[in-house]
């Protein structure tokens, strides 16, 4: 059975902004970013839009992530993930997620928080087994009513020996 190759992620650029606003409208009833949110995102020092790319090369954007940052504060925000509906399924989001993370930690972050709709059960699925932690609830936080759940993750690598050998 052939092994489907894995994703480009990368950071979006400003000619990426149309497609980031279709997967956006077709990601989301509500609660979407907008295309003029998204163009001052790409532009803003304290954002960070990454994107997946289907394999292969064809340049079509299959995902994507939005992880917030703000000055003098080591914990960034992961602000929004989308995947495309014919992409679910494959871990594009589990490897969304790790680039987040990994973009957070190349800002010297030590964690990470977010917020997920509370009958969201696939992304709450992800970030647990992602090895998010629950840190709260927020009623009515959603347009539409919908309480958030709050999960954070602590973003060092060193765990266990590793942490005892960089000490």
């Amino acid at each position: 059975m052939p092994t489907t190759p894995p994703p480009v992620i990368r950071p979006a650029c400003p000619d990426d902004l149309r497609a980031l606003a279709a997967l956006e409208n077709s990601s989301f009833e509500t609660d979407r970013i907008s295309r003029r949110s998204y163009a001052r995102l790409l532009n803003s020092p304290s954002a960070e839009v990454l994107i997946a790319e289907a394999p292969g090369g064809c340049g079509a954007i299959t995902g994507s992530a939005v992880v917030l940052f703000r000055r003098n504060s080591n914990s960034a925000r992961l602000y929004s993930i989308a995947v495309d509906a014919g992409h679910a399924g494959h871990g594009l989001g589990r490897a969304l997620l790790e680039a987040a993370e990994d973009a957070a930690r190349g800002r010297q972050c030590a964690t990470m928080r977010l917020e997920v709709r509370e009958d969201n059960r696939a992304a709450i699925g992800l970030y647990r087994a992602g090895g998010y932690q629950p840190a709260g609830r927020a009623a009515n936080y959603y347009e539409d009513g919908c309480a958030a759940l709050r999960f954070t993750k602590p973003l060092n690598r060193a765990t266990g020996m590793e942490a005892a050998v960089n000490d």
